[in-house]
């Protein structure tokens, strides 16, 4: 065996079992990924349909200094569930486990739409989040236990199509949606939607019934737990609600670090760990989780902050920002769908994730420029690179993390690789909006914007209309530099997911598309 066969197989998860899923036909394939498709527009619909009805929700709920908590609270969830989820799938059935999911999500989703307050709305995100975790993951394990990493890159260029056309549709239906009818609309929607989507799973998807004596690691579910979120509080916190040096915050800081510490000890030692830590002794799964968190970051941050500059300082409506993000979706779905084929047909993928890191970091820079005076032709361009970028990264990362693993370990695969994204994404949000949030009262307090509520009517669209010229002036630089500060950051932020893209390496695909090495058959 060469060196570099050697180092490839050292790549490899051990051969203790079945790699491949058995064999399906395009027909059965193609009727399950109906019913997976559904759920996944269900899962990405609702995480983007609410930021254009976000400055509504403000100005009739108020607390725009709990602005960022309502995408946080259902990112939190999600991240702190998806790795449970997975477990549970690997263990007592993906179908089962998946279908629970849909159900509580709908429950979180009618329970939003009936809140009176910022604190409930946020409560029953958080509910609404817990199911996301499972759908997510759901989608993305059935997935990799039907068909062969191979034959899946193809596949997964119609997940991609499905999350840019959530993304499109999302702040779309979220606009027409609060302009027409009312924002808790933007939750309502989910319900006939999810009652297709359990309909047809439970019609369409059938897998080998599973039953284990093996235990949940809750202990390790509960440390995990409170070391995310004691970090997402103290990005969310810290600066704003509490100064830095406070014993707050210092007092979160050494809760996190404490619970990952144990949660590293008590996974060493449980008899089915949440996220076996064997597995980050792969440099490729590594290498994706790092590029995953760094997505889910200038994903979620784009999306939530974008149509606030476009309602605010463009003059859009709710409607017209959704379509106003089209550009950057259209983007991420054009790359993503070539580079699925080509995926496909050579097996070769190590390039794109080199090119999608160092072009969304173009984007993101471009982004830092926006102006009071930036047209919406050369916002809608800067928006294409970053989505290009995207593209290039949203289906390749999970590819390479499911074929990382034995098929045994493919939901922990695929929810700890979206447990990175959602982490990333709850980070974030969180960091950007204790950014933007900052930048904005310093821009309003320099100009003397006491008028302009304290940043309330600074980010109220509707109540900024009715305000003076000059304090609408005032906002609209309040918002700008807002938005500079945050896109530069991420700019810098994304440079890391570059550096941890060239250390990735070529592993051939498994899959009906090729035959595997010898070698690494032996490895």
């Amino acid at each position: 065996m060469s060196q570099q066969q050697a180092e490839a197989a050292a790549d490899q998860p051990p051969a203790t079992g079945p790699t491949e899923p058995e064999p399906k036909s395009p027909r059965e394939i193609r009727m399950v990924m109906i019913g997976l498709v559904i759920a996944m527009l269900l899962a990405m619909l609702d995480n983007l349909i609410i930021g254009t009805a976000m400055p509504t929700i403000v100005g009739e709920l108020h607390g725009s200094e709990h602005i960022a908590w309502v995408v946080t609270a259902y990112t939190l969830a999600t991240a702190v569930s998806t790795p449970i989820w997975g477990k549970l799938g690997d263990l007592y059935g993906r179908k089962g486990v998946f279908l629970i999911s849909i159900v509580i999500f709908l429950v979180g989703s009618a329970l939003c739409g009936l809140s009176d307050s910022m604190t409930q709305l946020i409560a029953f995100r958080a509910l609404q989040g817990l199911g996301a975790g499972g759908l997510m993951v759901g989608v993305m394990s059935i997935m990799g236990a039907l068909v062969p990493p191979r034959d899946r890159a193809k596949y997964q260029g119609m997940f991609a199509a499905v999350m840019a056309l959530a993304t499109v549709g999302g702040p779309l239906i979220g606009g027409f949606l609060t302009d027409h009818l009312s924002w808790r609309w933007t939750f309502y929607v989910n319900l006939p939607l999810g009652a297709v989507a359990l309909a047809f799973i439970v019609v369409t998807l059938h897998l080998p019934k599973m039953r284990s004596t093996a235990k949940i690691d809750y202990l390790g579910a509960l440390l995990l737990t409170a070391g995310i979120t004691s970090m997402v509080l103290i990005t969310t916190w810290g600066g704003q609600e509490y100064a830095w040096g406070s014993k707050q915050i210092l007092g979160l800081a050494a809760l996190g670090v404490a619970s990952l510490i144990g949660f590293c000890y008590v996974e060493q030692r449980a008899e089915e760990p949440v996220i076996p830590l064997g597995l980050f002794k792969i440099r490729n799964f590594t290498m994706v989780s790092i590029i995953g968190f760094i997505v889910g970051f200038a994903m979620f941050g784009a999306v939530a902050y974008l149509p606030l500059y476009q309602q605010i300082v463009q003059g859009a409506s709710a409607t017209n920002s959704g379509l106003l993000l089209m550009p950057m979706m259209f983007g991420m779905l054009a790359v993503s769908l070539v580079v699925g084929q080509i995926v496909s047909k050579t097996g070769k993928y190590r390039i794109f994730p080199i090119i999608g890191t160092a072009v969304m970091a173009g984007g993101s820079l471009l982004l830092s420029t926006l102006g009071t005076d930036t047209g919406r032709f050369a916002s809608s361009c800067y928006m294409v690179v970053l989505g290009a970028g995207m593209g290039f990264l949203m289906q390749i990362t999970m590819l390479v993390a499911q074929n990382s693993v034995e098929l045994k370990d493919m939901g922990v695969a695929s929810s700890s690789a979206t447990l990175f994204r959602t982490i990333g994404g709850s980070f974030g949000v969180a960091l950007f909006g204790a950014l933007f949030n900052n930048q904005v009262k310093e821009t309003l307090s320099a100009g003397g914007g006491q008028g302009a509520g304290g940043g309330q009517q600074a980010l109220d669209p509707t109540g900024l209309k009715t305000a003076p010229a000059a304090v609408q002036d005032l906002a609209h630089h309040a918002v700008s530099n807002g938005m500079h500060t945050v896109f530069l950051w991420g700019a810098v932020i994304s440079l890391i997911a570059v550096a941890a893209a060239v250390f990735l390496r070529e592993i051939p695909l498994r899959g009906a598309g090729q035959k595997a090495e010898p070698q690494l058959e032996a490895a």
